[in-house]
Parts: C-alpha cells; structure tokens; sequence
C-alpha cells in the first residue's frame, strides 16, 4: 500500500478499467463516488488527488469543483480522463489512448511528487523566520516553454503561448536540443513539420534523459505509446486546442520548479531569491565585500559584470535571472536588481577572462529570450570591471554603476 493517502476517483459506475489499473499499480486507496458526492467527499477526507473519470452534469458545477480542489494545501492534482476541451485552468487533461491505464498511474505518480514536494516545503517553512513567502502569482508567470515546428501552425502557437508564459523557439530537433541542454524550460510544445519517425527519435531521447522524462510534451502524433514519459499528451488540432491542453501541465511543472526553489533558498538559510535562484540583495553585499577582501589580501583577480536590457519586463528579467542561476561557474555568484538588471562576480578572473564568461551567458540569453509582445530577441546590455589594488567593494560597483554600456555580441 502507497504512504501518499487516498486518492478520489468521480466515475459514471464502479469498475473502471482504468481505475483498477491504478489500484494495481500500487496507488491504492482509491475511492471511487459520483458526482453528486464529489465536493462533498473531498472536503471530508481530503485526498491527495482527484481522477475525474466521468463527464461533468455541468461545466459550472466542476469549475466550482476544480476551484476548490486546487485551493487545497499541500498542491492536490486534479487529472480529468478524455475531456472534450479543458473546462479548468487547473484540471490536468489525459488521454486514454492505447497503454493508458499504465499512462495513467505514471501521470499520477509524476504529479503526487509535487505534490510531496509542496508538503515539504510546508513542512519546513515552520519557524523559518529568514524564508520567503511563497508568491501568490499564477506559477505561469514563471514558465517558459519549448515551441518546436516549422509548419503553418507554428505563428500562431507562438503567440497563443507568449500570452501566457516565456517561449523559446526552435525550428528544428537540433536547435530544440541545444535550447534544452543551456536552460530549464517547463515544458515542451511540438508544432507541425515533422515526420513521424523524426518525433519517435525525439521523443525517445527525452524519454532516455532523467533530466527531461518528467516535462509535460505535447506532440500532434507519435508512432506509439509507450515512451516512458508520463505528461507526454498527443493533441492534434487547432493552436487553442492544443495550448488549453497543455497550459495544466506546464502550470504544474512551473509550480514543481518553484517549490524546488524556494526549498534551495531555506536550504540556504534564506540567502537565496526563491524567483531567481540568485543571491539576495543582501546576501550578496556580504558576499562581495568578503570577496574583495580575501582577492586584495591574496592578490588575485576579481571581475564584476553587470547584465541590463534596454527594454523588458518582469518576466523576462526573471527568465535571464534563471538563465545566469543556471550557468554560473560554481565559485561565482550574482544578485538582481530592483530594476531588473544583475550583477555577478567572477572569481579570479581578470578582464579577459570575465570577458569570455560574460559573452558566452549573455549570447544564451540573447538567443533564448524573446519579447512576446514584439517577437523580438532580447539583447542584454555587458559591463565588466576588474577589482585593482586601491578598490574596495562599494568603489567596485560604483564604477560599475557608471561604465558606459557595451551590448553582448
């Protein structure tokens, strides 16, 4: 028997296929009810997920439904089997196509882990006086996804999701691949253009890597069923369609990366900003001054670069944020701004050095981020200086603060 509590199954009638599945697969208890017990039962025994495996009487009776079930705490997931059209921002859509009962228990399983992970962070924000609260946004505002295709479709996928969230763009596998292995995304949209044997190879890869098995894919067909990637969702349809069918699922995978940082940033005694993965403010200052200290005291070499942009908004800048948490050498660390731009600090590296560093994390974000109102590139604005014999901490930054800007190439 599972530790992760019971799970609410709403079905027509007992004896679901699909349900017993999920018993066998060792996700028991599973208490099946209908409709009319719905609400009801699940704010008396508070499971730790709903199956919705039988069609709603009304769409306003489940969106009351859906509401409530994700205003529980720890998260609670909410996966609706072979829905017409998503009726809730928060009801993870799922497919019954052939290998679905074992499709199921794995998409079950995936979301129970964030939902463990949600309980934790609970758990250890108790008398964490130095942690930060967690955000109230929409964990949407976070996400960035992959858009992948070369077809007609492809325009109007990438504004139907710029809407809602950062997106990367790739026109093919190759480029699709780069993007995944220089940044975190959350979540993977795949457009038209391809062959079916060319998606099979894709997929297949993600399939093999821990680091992408758990992303929510949506792919227009697959050439079989069984990849071991359980938020892999096949839609074939008009943009809306497919982006309504995997807003759920990349809302879940943001909230799980979210959680994931804020648990480093208690990890870290609260030095760490849950939204950027970066140094707080605070943290930093300390940091920096301890690091000049020790660099004039050892003579060795200490460079600061400052990262702006010339027009962005929240999301971006927290996007680039994300991006310099990522690829940061491990000896170096970095702060953000209030008005969106970083500063990071390089240890022992002189100009050149910093140079190199810089432009190699600038051209990333320049080629990875895009401004969804315009469908432009974001070009980070560079500005480096070195630590000298006669500069302090606080003389650092202010040159900093004053060098003129010089735009990554």
């Amino acid at each position: 028997m599972s530790n992760h509590g019971s799970i609410l199954a709403v079905v027509r009638a007992p004896g679901l296929p699909l349900i017993a599945g999920v018993r066998a697969a060792g996700l028991d208890p599973v208490d099946e009810i209908c409709w009319a017990d719905a609400l009801t039962t699940f704010q008396r025994k508070a499971p730790a997920a709903v199956i919705v495996a039988a069609p709603a009487e009304d769409n306003a009776a489940f969106d009351s439904f859906a509401k409530c079930v994700a205003a529980a705490q720890p998260y609670v997931p909410l996966i609706v089997v072979e829905a017409v059209a998503p009726s809730s921002a928060f009801a993870i859509p799922f497919s019954a196509a052939e290998g679905g009962i074992d499709r199921l228990a794995a998409r079950l399983r995936a979301a129970l882990r964030v939902r463990a992970l949600h309980a934790t962070l609970l758990r250890r924000q108790i008398d964490q006086s130095s942690s930060h609260p967690p955000p109230d946004t929409d964990p949407l505002q976070d996400a960035t996804v992959l858009l992948i295709g070369r077809g007609a479709c492809y325009p109007a996928l990438s504004v139907a999701l710029g809407v809602k969230m950062g997106v990367v763009g790739a026109l093919s596998i190759e480029a699709a691949a780069k993007h995944l292995n220089t940044r975190d995304v959350d979540g993977i949209v795949i457009g038209d253009g391809f062959t079916e044997r060319v998606l099979d190879a894709f997929l297949t890869v993600l399939a093999e890597d821990s680091r992408f098995r758990n992303l929510p894919v949506v792919a227009p067909s697959a050439a079989k069923h069984d990849y071991d990637l359980p938020n892999l969702e096949i839609v074939a349809g008009e943009p809306a369609q497919i982006v309504a069918n995997a807003l759920p699922l990349i809302r879940q995978r943001a909230l799980e990366q979210r959680l994931n940082r804020m648990l480093r940033s208690i990890e870290a005694g609260g030095l760490l900003d849950p939204r950027t993965g970066l140094l707080t403010p605070t943290a930093f200052g300390r940091d920096f001054r301890i690091a000049v200290e020790q660099a004039q005291t050892r003579g060795a070499g200490l460079s600061a670069v400052r990262f702006s942009f010339a027009e962005s908004h929240p999301r971006e800048q927290y996007d680039a944020a994300r991006i310099l948490s990522r690829l940061m050498r491990r000896m170096d660390f970095a702060t953000m701004h209030d008005d969106g731009s970083m500063t990071a600090v390089f240890i022992d590296a002189d100009t050149r050095s910093a140079g190199n560093i810089a432009k190699r994390l600038a051209s990333v974000m320049k080629y990875t981020m895009h401004d969804a109102r315009r469908g432009s590139r974001i070009d980070p604005l560079v500005r480096i200086e070195t630590l000298t014999t006669t500069d302090t901490a606080a003389s650092l930054l202010a040159r900093l603060a004053a060098a003129p800007k010089r735009a990554a190439s």
